[in-house]
């Protein structure tokens, strides 16, 4: 079963935000910085993106004919996407298990763990 797994960093430090993330100590930003890449070199695992800040979104709607463009992203920016991986797993347990090992999910941010649809 494929998953793609949502990054919502929250309130994770990142590279994008050096106030926070220069309140990390050397040794706890190559912590981070590992942790990605192991995940991102675990079996089943399809790299996917990180995303710019949300700040730097656009967001489009179209009301009639008419696209409706703004500035930055529709969710708040603390809900705001990330990145994403897709993962291969035999199961949702083995989905979770991956989504744990990432660091946003232990620094103030989440995970989304969501079944890709297979039509």
């Amino acid at each position: 079963m494929r998953y793609m797994l949502l990054i919502h960093h929250g309130d994770a430090p990142t590279p994008y935000d050096p106030e926070r993330w220069a309140r990390l100590s050397e040794a706890e930003r190559e912590a981070v910085q590992r942790a990605y890449m192991e995940v991102g070199a675990a079996p089943g695992v399809t790299p996917g993106l990180q995303l710019q800040p949300a700040e730097t979104a656009t967001t489009v709607r179209v009301e009639g004919d008419r696209a409706l463009v703004t500035d930055g992203p529709f969710a708040a920016v603390k809900e705001a996407l990330g990145g994403y991986l897709v993962l291969e797993a035999d199961d949702l347990d083995a989905a979770i298990a991956l989504a744990a090992r990432i660091p946003a999910a232990r620094m103030g941010g989440a995970v989304e763990v969501r079944p890709v649809a297979e039509w």
